[in-house]
């Protein structure tokens, strides 16, 4: 049958009267239908129209049309198929069934099944909705039989006799039930919601007002909130207290469900579940810290064993957007007011036993409670405090650049890989995926974020070297020009060059820390003279390397030492051209013999007052080169210093024969013993005019130390003057060549007594000429002024004493380079 609806819906929807072609059509003026018809109209032919019958139908077939009144009312009325409405009582039928579904799963605890099948009660329901016009009553019944629901589900769930964490299973079962029970609704009223409800803006859908009603009538029902504040606080308070999970646990990420699928888990669950974690651990670390139950390094310990208990009860329980709040406030209620503490006390002893695994796990603490102000402090103290500890250690100087070399590198490493940031890429750019391959190569691994180390951390580590090294003046920089020096000596060892090359930086590095610059330079360029001279550099390379290192990156003096290697260089072709024109065959002793010319202003010795008396043979062989020397260079003067020559001697003893490897001073003492069998320590000191103190040492060396080629009587450790020494015929090395001048390579307490004696009075020189430039450049200044400004000079070399600095100007003014003023004592003038 077509509807009045269809057929009036026209042009777009509906074909409008062409709808029934077939049956005559007229229009009836029934008001007046005495009145005399109209004449007959010609019907105009419709645009679009191909139905012929429309189109030549006679005037006769369509109809005739009164004469209308066009000031009173007209009615249209269509003679076609009927149009009678008639009552069915199917309709009615269906409205019933699915209000009787609705009651039914609506209501709790009955067993009864369903009166009809799904695609029943969706027909049904559909029927109702359009043919019935049941719409308003179906979605009224709805919503009566959900309120009645939800509060037989209140009522249900207040007298329910269980508590706390057991209350909990009651409710999840109750929103697991009505949860179902409403999906299932939604199903078969889902025309419902389509057709009726979604064309009136002020109802809600089936699901939207089912939850609606059960989040105000059940879970923000005052009862039922408590009743769920109080089974979290109890699972939470069980499982922490005996550290294992509670047999409810796994109903908890159910309640986390349900309460989620009604848009209340944050107020609900994370806020109850966020606070009462802040209550527990602010409590607990009061009772440990202030009870004095665990020390700083076992409260560190326990919070991070508690933070990892509360990430994986998180991570069970929870969403993954609340795992990292909750892990956040367990860390923050441990140790807040606790950060001094611990980063006093825990970061001490973790520093001393170099636990970089715990101590990162601190800074990952520290980061999270923003506590690293605090811990980068404490670590630039614990860092300080234990340089000051080995650079003061004067029992152990022997060991004190390795030790430091030691923290350092850990040190380092701590910056490095404990105390780090991870680096955020730049805003917009994107992070690269592997794509899937059907091949069968291995897949790239993926990278880790990048980091970068604190700035905070890294500058303290300067800071605190810095500041240790002054506990103690210049003796630090001379251990490390002699640690360089053994490491020059000993070479790479079978190391890699890259390997040495790090070695050495690591130990040139300790240098930026002292103020005393020009003790590390002297000792160090008194070494590298020694190596050059003893032939004891274990490379050539590695020295002009270190040298230009040092010139470019630490002090421009250090530039000096290239002239050292020109010496040599020249002193070579010097002798190679006297062997040349000498003439000189192999047995020749002028042969055998190696003198190295030198420039006394490029090496670091002063001329030696009196030296040792050479035997007649080796003096011939030195003026012979003296005269010949003399002659190429006329103005020129040969002043010999044998304290470093060497000489290599053939010793027969009664294992064999040996070469010996001397000092020239032991070499002299050994050519003695050609003359005799023993000589007393005043023979000795007669032939060689050796001083007591050089002859000591050259003898000790011979005769009591690992190589004793002579015998001294009576025994002992120390030279005396009444000693008798004899030649060891029984003197056994499993070695052809024996070393025994090890002792002329090694810097000896009064050698380095005398080149601290020489820094001292090159740094007062220093001062004055300082202060004069500065009072030349300035012509007045007050002593505050001058003061600064002469630290500022000299800073590049070493960092005067403020009572060096006053005790110079003092002099100067002494000598007349400077006047203070008559009336302001504290201000001085240049004086030209």
């Amino acid at each position: 049958m077509t509807d009045i609806y269809t057929l009036l819906t026209f042009p777009t929807t509906s074909r409008a009267f062409s709808t029934l072609p077939s049956q005559p059509q007229t229009i009836i003026n029934s008001r007046d239908s005495s009145r005399s018809a109209s004449p007959p109209r010609k019907i105009p032919r419709l645009d679009g129209v191909s139905d012929s019958r429309f189109a030549s139908a006679p005037s006769s077939r369509v109809g005739t049309v009164d004469h209308v009144d066009r000031k009173g009312p007209t009615t249209l009325r269509v003679i076609g198929l009927s149009t009678t409405l008639t009552s069915n009582p199917a309709k009615n039928d269906d409205y019933l069934l699915v209000k009787r579904t609705i009651s039914i799963l609506l209501t709790r605890h009955e067993d009864k099944p369903l009166p009809a099948t799904y695609d029943r009660i969706y027909r049904a329901c559909r029927a109702a909705v359009d043919e019935a016009g049941k719409g308003e009553g179906l979605y009224d019944a709805m919503k009566i039989a959900l309120e009645q629901c939800v509060n037989n589900l209140v009522e249900e769930l207040n007298k329910d006799p269980r508590k706390s964490a057991e209350w909990l299973v009651p409710f999840t079962n109750v929103c697991e039930w009505y949860e179902k029970q409403v999906g299932l609704l939604q199903s078969l009223l889902a025309y419902l919601d389509t057709r009726y409800v979604v064309e009136r803006a002020q109802l809600l859908e089936t699901k939207q007002l089912a939850y609606t009603m059960f989040t105000n009538k059940v879970i923000q029902n005052t009862r039922v909130t408590e009743a769920i504040m109080c089974g979290i606080a109890d699972w939470l308070d069980w499982e922490r207290t005996k550290k294992v999970p509670h047999p409810l646990r796994s109903y908890l990420p159910k309640l986390v469900r349900h309460i989620r699928a009604y848009g209340l888990y944050i107020e609900k669950i994370e806020t109850v579940y966020l606070n009462l974690t802040h209550s527990y651990y602010a409590k607990e670390s009061n009772d440990l810290a202030e009870g004095n139950m665990l020390s700083a390094a076992e409260f560190l310990e326990h919070v991070k064993r508690r933070s990892a208990e509360e990430r994986i009860r998180a991570e069970e329980v929870l969403i993954g957007s609340s795992v990292v709040s909750v892990h956040d406030t367990a860390d923050n209620a441990l140790l807040a007011g606790r950060l001094q503490w611990l980063a006093d006390d825990a970061l001490s002893t973790l520093i001393k036993g170099q636990n970089d695994s715990q101590i990162k796990s601190m800074y990952e603490l520290f980061a999270k409670v923003g506590g690293l102000k605090v811990l980068s402090a404490s670590f630039k103290v614990h860092i300080e405090k234990e340089v000051k500890t080995i650079v003061t250690d004067v029992a152990n100087d022997e060991d004190m650049v390795q030790r430091l070399l030691t923290f350092k590198a850990f040190a380092d490493k701590l910056v490095a890989t404990c105390f780090v940031n991870t680096v955020s890429p730049p805003p917009g750019a994107s992070v690269s995926q592997p794509q899937a391959s059907s091949s069968a190569a291995p897949a790239a691994p993926v990278s880790s974020p990048p980091v970068h180390p604190n700035r905070d951390f890294s500058y303290g580590l300067i800071d605190a070297f810095q500041a240790g090294f002054k506990a103690r003046r210049n003796k630090p920089a001379e251990l490390i020009a002699k640690h360089m020096d053994k490491a020059m000596r000993r070479g790479q060892k079978g190391k890699r060059d890259e390997d040495f090359a790090a070695e050495l930086d690591d130990v040139l590095a300790l240098y930026r820390f002292t103020d005393d610059m020009d003790v590390f330079r002297t000792f160090y360029q008194r070494a590298l003279a020694k190596r050059l001279l003893l032939g004891r550099s274990a490379s050539d390379d590695f020295e002009k390397s270190v040298l230009k290192k040092l010139e470019e990156q630490y002090d421009p003096d250090f530039g000096n030492g290239d002239k050292m290697f020109k010496d040599l260089a020249l002193s070579r072709d010097l002798m190679g051209r006297f062997y040349e024109e000498k003439r000189l065959d192999e047995a020749s002793s002028l042969r055998k013999m190696t003198a190295m010319v030198l420039q006394r202003s490029s090496w670091p010795f002063a001329a030696r007052k009196t030296d040792i008396l050479l035997p007649g043979w080796m003096q011939d062989d030195l003026s012979t080169f003296t005269q010949y020397y003399k002659a190429k260079h006329q103005g020129r003067t040969l002043d010999w210093d044998h304290a470093l020559g060497t000489a290599v001697l053939r010793a027969r003893f009664k294992a064999g024969e040996k070469e010996l490897s001397v000092s020239l001073y032991q070499a002299v003492i050994l050519l003695l013993f050609n003359e005799g069998e023993e000589f007393t320590y005043a023979d000795i000191k007669e032939q060689t005019n050796l001083d007591d103190a050089e002859l000591q040492r050259t003898l000790q060396s011979l005769s009591l130390g690992k190589k004793r080629v002579l015998t001294k009587t009576p025994g002992g450790r120390d030279v005396a003057a009444t000693d008798l020494f004899s030649y060891n015929g029984d003197f056994k090395d499993p070695r052809r060549v024996v070393h025994i001048n090890s002792i002329q390579s090694k810097e000896t307490a009064e050698e380095t007594k005398r080149t601290q004696s020489s820094i001292e009075a090159d740094r007062k020189h220093a001062l004055d000429a300082a202060i004069v430039r500065v009072m030349k450049s300035k012509k007045e200044l007050t002593y505050e002024q001058l003061k600064t400004a002469t630290i500022e000079a000299v800073k590049n070399h070493f960092v005067p004493d403020v009572g060096m600095i006053k005790k110079r100007i003092e002099g100067l003014v002494e000598q007349e380079y400077l006047r203070r003023d008559e009336d302001d004592q504290s201000r001085f003038f240049y004086v030209a």
